[in-house]
């Protein structure tokens, strides 16, 4: 009976063999030499990856099965292994795993392929890196006919739709489209698209855009109100504002955000009090972070500062990241503690400890260590260190990229926290960490902020994580404590802060 089972798996391995050995040989030609050069224990190394890999995946076991295929794909440097990987990691629904697989097919497929591109753009967009979505769909584009670039647009609504961050993914369409020269046709697209120009300080562009779109179905409410905010926004035609939005109200009644553009315009107008009768009925229908910006900031004009700082906490509470709240806050300067917008510009260095404990399905438990952090010139250096106090890696983080320097190597990336968990094998969050660390949200992303009575920050929750502040006198923080409900398990990273410098 073992002679037959032996007998029976040496078959079943001879035939996989025969029948996968075609796709290793018509590989790529840099691919071919490579093999070529090495001896057929190399090859049957290769074999036995792809083989452990379609294993793992009927087993179920998903993560083994993508590792080893996406090492594979490193290795072989052949682009249909690759798709593999990303077929993968879309089946084990992960969305960083695959983009880095994406990103890797795309690296390796030629020019004359789109396919990759375009999985790429979708992936990253999916990921919300709108900025890092452009170049690619810029050169997705210069390959295609007019047809197929509507296509292409038509495709980015229900992505747009379920962007993070709207403003990001307003001005990364504008981006895109400008570069191109390639105007869509649908309404929807246009409209996103001239919010991105007015993100981007195009307004004439913005206006004339919007007015198509007017011309076309003048009953157009979003058109309407977009057109006429933009003008009370910049206190420019006032009465047109007024027109604007009270038509798009009237197509609309009961749409807070239009209610919130007529509260709006008639503060610019000089008429507070009819201003907080609009601004109050829209934040109770819709609390939202924007709203809540404008209603404290007419009522601190109008001298309800107690009021003011309520509406501001809550809406802080909602979106602290809302770039118009962040503006306000900056610019009015409320009178509680530590209500400063974060400022990129000033330096801020700090020194610490880390623990890191994982209860999942991971087999490493954790760790621990220590750290120093600095922040300057828009730009972070986090030095992570062993328990010892040897130097694992250094990473510095800029606003459009990560690089690690680690043994003499260095490796870029777009994302902080893989070249943190590549590093350390830890998941410490590294994106966003000095603005956390001096009590804000991140700038980019939506995040909420809770604050004591002293207006102390006291817990932030954003990317997924959930912090907790513990501060000492002088408003130094001492203690930040992170968790997180990941699909492996359940992690937590506690941070002690023994010296923070500004």
């Amino acid at each position: 009976m073992l002679k037959y089972n032996l007998y029976r798996i040496r078959r079943f391995i001879t035939l996989f063999l025969l029948s996968i050995m075609p796709y290793f040989w018509i590989m790529p030609s840099h691919a071919q030499s490579s093999l070529s050069a090495s001896s057929s224990e190399s090859f049957s190394s290769y074999v036995f990856q792809y083989l452990t890999s379609e294993i793992a995946l009927q087993r179920g076991d998903i993560a083994l099965s993508y590792q080893t295929m996406f090492y594979l794909a490193k290795t072989t440097r052949d682009p249909r292994i690759a798709q593999q990987a990303v077929e993968i990691a879309l089946a084990a629904q992960s969305p960083q795993a695959s983009l880095e697989s994406a990103k890797l097919w795309d690296e390796l497929t030629p020019d004359s392929d789109t396919n990759s591109k375009e999985i790429l753009i979708t992936l990253l967009m999916f990921n919300n890196q709108w900025n890092e979505a452009v170049l690619p769909s810029l050169q997705f584009l210069k390959k295609k006919n007019v047809v197929e670039s509507e296509d292409f647009y038509t495709k980015l609504i229900p992505i747009l739709a379920r962007s993070k961050s709207q403003d990001q993914s307003n001005v990364a369409l504008a981006q895109i489209i400008n570069g191109s020269k390639r105007i869509p046709k649908n309404t929807t697209l246009l409209f996103l698209y001239a919010l991105g120009e007015e993100k981007l300080g195009h307004y004439d562009n913005m206006e004339a855009v919007l007015r198509r779109n007017i011309r076309q179905n003048p009953n157009d409410a979003s058109s309407l109100n977009a057109l006429g905010y933009s003008f009370a926004d910049r206190k420019i035609h006032l009465q047109e504002a007024l027109y604007l939005i009270q038509k798009a109200l009237i197509q609309t009644p009961n749409d807070p955000y239009i209610i919130d553009s007529l509260g709006w315009v008639y503060y610019r107008l000089g008429q507070p009090e009819l201003a907080l009768t609009y601004l109050k009925q829209s934040f109770e229908l819709l609390p939202e972070a924007e709203v809540g910006a404008h209603l404290g900031e007419v009522l601190w004009v109008n001298g309800q500062q107690d009021e003011a700082m309520k509406v501001w906490r809550k809406a802080e509470s909602i979106n602290a990241s809302q770039s118009t709240l962040r503006e306000t806050l900056l610019r009015l300067k409320p009178d509680w503690t530590s209500s400063e917008v974060f400022d990129n510009t000033v330096t801020r260095h700090w020194d610490g400890r880390f623990a890191v404990k994982m209860n999942g399905k991971s087999s490493q438990n954790g760790g621990n260590g220590s750290f120093s952090l600095s922040h300057e010139n828009l730009n972070d250096n986090l030095e992570i260190r062993g328990p010892l106090g040897s130097s694992i890696a250094k990473i510095t983080i800029t606003p459009s990229r990560a690089t690690l320097e680690q043994n003499g190597k260095i490796t870029n990336a777009v994302d902080a926290d893989q070249l943190v968990q590549e590093a350390t094998g830890l998941p410490i969050p590294a994106r966003g960490l000095s603005a956390w660390l001096s009590g804000f949200s991140r700038p980019g992303s939506p995040g909420s902020v809770m604050r004591n009575a002293n207006g102390q920050v006291t817990e932030i929750a954003q990317d997924g994580w959930l912090l907790n502040y513990i501060w000492g006198s002088k408003n130094q923080l001492q203690k930040l404590n992170m968790t997180r409900a990941d699909q492996n398990g359940d992690i937590e990273v506690r941070l002690i802060i023994d010296q923070e410098n500004d």
